[in-house]
């Protein structure tokens, strides 16, 4: 116990450390940079002033949307999210930098694409060598100081070790699986106390999950308990006290009327915005899949969406005309053409959906469009998928930026009940933000196995 306290505050000041470099570093680099061509940031003064405040209340939202550095994460997702958290804090302060600028004694008009933007680009490039030194350090100090912790993976049925034995895999330089151990184990009590990790995984009885997290807690064992239907309704729940009775409440309805009508404007601004300004992407590769195969260049085809009701969703077309729609990709499927491939990985497939969006049949967050041949045999083996019915569909959320193409039925469920229970205007904004990170995972648009 007493190793494992000097290991947490050692790894505690190390996080400390890579953030003061991390945060101190880039904002100094923004200063320094956008100070050659505005004197006023190399003085106190106004301008720096409330450079220095709108740079600093930009920098914690964007925390609040990507996460703080926490090392012992993957450290190309740490290094996107710290990345894309820098690049949009410096964004939102240049404009607010340039509006200042307009004044007598600057510019008699806004100006965001001249010198100032060079130093801008520059400033964000070396920013982001600064990031990805400091992360790649601090993480090799990290796992240096917390070697891959002993872990007891519990499970209620023994077909599912591959899958989660895979799942830890990736995870391999934070956890290592020393036994596999079913729930119904007489010996079950005594492994928990030889491992540091418990993980319940699985469908494991409502009652036999209690006894365990309880013994856990006794025995100060840390536990990840993979996430079912009742912890996600529990998670988003408010604490009430009745008399002197505790009770978590579930509310019925998640989205108010108001909510619902600020969130469908966002959907019809941003679409019609983003439909605008990705026109000229949109007409090239419309042209380029035309020309490539003399076939169409949008793909249609029915989805479900809200209550299920069906819409006609459009997409550009990656596959060949005769195989298109017939069944979900799959791993180095033959049917995805050579410029499928290219619009899939980047999700440049997916734009024509805002036209969905404006339309109304679908949002720009929420559960991802599924095929209906597949939500109806999701449904027959998984009865609660329906849930994600609640709320409209959407072109972005949780099972689209954290899941992957091939995620199983019941963690799309859980990623988009966790959505759903837990909605939010703040939520829509962060996700949308958030997506941008999907474009750095090479794996989120790996198809099924065959």
């Amino acid at each position: 116990m007493q190793l494992r306290q000097r290991r947490q505050r050692r790894t505690a000041l190390l996080n400390v450390l890579i953030r003061a470099v991390v945060y101190g570093g880039c904002l100094a680099l923004f200063f320094l940079l956008m100070g050659v061509n505005n004197w006023p940031l190399r003085h106190l003064s106004r301008t720096s002033g409330t450079t220095l405040l709108t740079w600093c209340a930009m920098g914690a939202a964007m925390m609040a949307v990507y996460g703080k550095l926490d090392l012992g994460q993957h450290r190309r997702a740490m290094i996107c999210a710290q990345g894309l958290g820098c690049m949009v804090t410096d964004i939102v302060t240049y404009v607010q930098l340039q509006i200042m600028n307009v004044n007598p004694n600057n510019h008699d008009r806004l100006i965001l694409f001249g010198e100032d933007f060079l130093w801008l680009v520059l400033c964000v490039v070396l920013q982001g060598v600064v990031i990805t030194l400091a992360v790649c350090l601090g993480n090799a100090w990290y796992h240096r100081l917390n070697p891959p912790q002993r872990a007891l993976l519990i499970l209620a049925d023994p077909a599912q070790e591959p899958r989660y034995r895979a799942c830890l895999h990736r995870e391999r330089r934070r956890y290592r699986i020393d036994a596999v151990c079913l729930c119904g184990n007489p010996d079950i009590l005594h492994r928990i106390r030889e491992a540091e990790v418990v993980f319940l995984a699985g469908d494991i009885p409502p009652r036999e999950r209690s006894a365990l997290l309880q013994h856990c807690y006794e025995n100060r064992r840390d536990v990840l308990c993979k996430a079912g239907l009742q912890e996600i309704l529990l998670s988003s729940a408010r604490q009430v006290i009745l008399d002197d009775a505790p009770f978590l409440a579930i509310d019925a309805v998640r989205i108010t009327p108001v909510q619902r009508v600020i969130k469908r404007g966002m959907d019809i601004v941003l679409s019609a915005l983003l439909l605008m300004v990705l026109s000229p992407l949109l007409l090239a590769v419309g042209v380029i899949i035309r020309l490539s195969d003399g076939g169409p260049a949008l793909f249609s085809q029915e989805r479900l969406t809200v209550d299920g009701r069906r819409f006609t969703i459009r997409k550009f077309r990656t596959m060949r005309l005769s195989g298109a729609a017939a069944t979900s990709a799959t791993v180095g499927d033959a049917r995805i053409t050579r410029i499928g491939r290219f619009l899939r990985r980047w999700r440049i497939d997916e734009l024509p959906q805002l036209i969905n969006i404006l339309a109304g049949d679908m949002s720009l967050v929420g559960p991802r469009p599924e095929m209906i041949e597949n939500i109806e045999r999701y449904k027959a083996q998984l009865p609660t998928f329906a849930y994600r019915e609640k709320m409209k569909a959407g072109l972005t959320g949780y099972a689209q930026i954290e899941g992957r193409y091939n995620t199983t039925p019941e963690d799309k469920l859980m990623l988009d009940l966790k959505y759903i229970e837990g909605f939010s205007l703040w939520e829509d904004i962060k996700l949308l933000l958030r997506t941008l990170t999907v474009f750095f995972k090479p794996d989120s648009t790996e198809g099924f196995e065959e």
